[in-house]
């Protein structure tokens, strides 16, 4: 699918030399760059996250292990 976007100068020649350097398409390069960065930031349907329960305890947070399954409802480890 065509997809149409516009980057900063320096991160297209960034993307053309390690297209150049590797033998490969520009849009190569960005499309597998995208791929990782999204596989980082959303994990697939069905993934299950492993999370760091560092903190929950905390005394400044005011939480206990008791209140996880309200963290993870929240938001909690996807900053």
């Amino acid at each position: 699918m065509p997809l149409t976007v516009t980057l900063p100068e320096d991160l297209v020649a960034r993307a053309a030399a390690e297209a150049e350097r590797r033998g490969v398409s520009i849009d190569q390069v960005v499309a597998e760059a995208l791929v990782t960065r999204l596989a980082e930031a959303i994990p697939a349907a069905g993934t299950r996250r492993h999370l760091a329960f560092a903190g929950v305890g905390a005394s400044t947070s005011g939480k206990n292990a008791v209140d996880a399954d309200e963290l993870f409802t929240e938001g909690f480890g996807r900053d």
